[in-house]
């Protein structure tokens, strides 16, 4: 839904940011279904389009000598077959848990984060579920997504039932990934009662992350945003914790965060503010990259 302010000193109509398209992967199961149903709901009260995209592929067997290819074929239609019946199936469960939601289906047979990747130029913002152990073949890792597609993810925890994001917490550190984070975080920040932009450092670096969350509050009311700043202090493997421990007592059920200020590799070898809020989210979580 949008939202408009007159402004009689400038004569000008102010509208407030909404994502208009949002995007979901959609598989056969209780993960989708729940991940649908948070997406279809966001989607009716902003009055987005909601673009449900089944995508399942299989990894090639190779054959070790000619005379296995006719089994190899054969093995290859019926993965095929079943490939298109889960399609189907994840089509129905789209439709039936999307309900009342401007929607639009797509299919296609690839791996998930590909196919992800390719469609997000139709959309404003992704929806995922923290990654499992399910293949990669019918599963995407929200990982290679948020490198990948430009947009920004919304990590959905299989424990929460409703996004409310009336008050919001941004993880904030000083790099461009937390800069764009910002700023796809908008639809959400301008409806927000009670923003929070936080610094979590070492002891002797607080005074200058209170001078950064101070620049960052003051332009976000010049936006309109009802944002506060506070800075905290925790050992690096610490931070995490304390982003949701400010979460939880400011009743905030979404994070805004930036992923991988560091390179991937350092972040997949030493878990890390993306790697936790990824893969163990304990409350939704709006990343770009």
């Amino acid at each position: 839904m949008i939202k408009t302010e007159e402004r009689a000193d400038a004569g000008v109509v102010a509208r407030t940011p909404d994502y208009r398209t949002l995007l979901v992967h959609v598989e056969p199961g209780a993960a989708a279904a729940h991940r649908v149903e948070i997406a279809a709901a966001l989607a009716r009260h902003t009055g987005a389009r909601l673009i449900g995209l089944g995508a399942e592929t299989f990894d090639p067997t190779p054959t070790p000598d000619p005379f296995s290819g006719y089994a190899a074929g054969e093995w290859v239609a019926l993965v095929q077959e079943q490939i298109g019946k889960n399609l189907t199936a994840a089509e129905a469960a789209f439709r039936r848990d999307a309900d009342g939601a401007d929607i639009e289906w797509r299919t296609v047979q690839d791996y998930p984060h590909l196919a992800l990747i390719r469609a997000a130029k139709a959309a404003d913002l992704i929806l995922m579920s923290p990654m499992t152990h399910a293949a990669r073949t019918c599963a995407a890792d929200p990982a290679d997504v948020v490198m990948g597609a430009g947009r920004p993810v919304l990590i959905v925890p299989k424990e929460r039932r409703h996004l409310h994001a009336n008050a919001v917490v941004v993880a904030w550190k000083d790099t461009r990934e937390c800069r764009r984070a910002l700023s796809d975080a908008m639809p959400f920040l301008s409806r927000a009662d009670d923003v929070i932009v936080l610094a979590v450092c070492k002891a002797d670096t607080s005074e200058i992350a209170t001078l950064e969350t101070a620049d960052v509050v003051a332009n976000l009311k010049r936006h309109g945003v009802a944002a506060r700043a506070m800075v905290t202090s925790a050992a690096p493997d610490g931070v995490p914790a304390e982003i949701l421990r400010v979460a939880r007592v400011a009743g905030a059920d979404l994070v805004v965060a930036g992923a991988y200020g560091h390179s991937r590799v350092r972040e997949w070898a030493f878990g890390g503010v993306t790697d936790d809020f990824l893969h163990r989210p304990d409350c939704f979580v709006l990343m770009s990259h």
